[in-house]
């Protein structure tokens, strides 16, 4: 059972459901609503944007244990909170109610740029 937060289409990341397990869907489509949520109340301190708006969520999957893995990437390889950025996205997931567990795993492939950015995010970083 996976709720994935899909390849960014042009300004952000989209999520996505599919349910073939324990969960029914109404609870994939919550948990997936509220994960998307917690996502957006962490912030890469050198950009004024939340990290699902500027495209670093590239996947999300909730298994029928409730327990999420991630795939994120950062801004750029020497990211002076590499190894911090994924505690607070851990924090913040395993916050949301029903959440057993979470792990972050950091990717780099493919590459970050700023076409992944949502609108919001460009617009927060004055890109328009």
């Amino acid at each position: 059972m996976s709720a994935d937060a899909a390849a960014p289409t042009e300004g952000g990341t989209s999520a996505a459901s599919e349910n073939t397990g324990a969960l029914p869907p109404e609870e994939i489509d919550r948990l997936t609503t509220e994960i998307v949520a917690a996502l957006k109340t962490v912030y890469d301190p050198e950009i004024p944007a939340d990290i699902y708006e500027l495209g670093l969520i590239y996947k999300v999957e909730i298994d029928d244990s409730r327990n999420v893995a991630i795939d994120m990437t950062l801004t750029a390889p020497g990211c002076p909170v590499a190894g911090e950025m994924p505690i607070w996205v851990e924090n913040a997931v395993s916050a949301v109610p029903g959440i057993a567990g979470t792990t972050v795993k950091i990717v780099f492939d493919p590459p970050w740029d700023q076409s992944r950015m949502s609108d919001e995010a460009k617009l927060a970083v004055g890109m328009f």
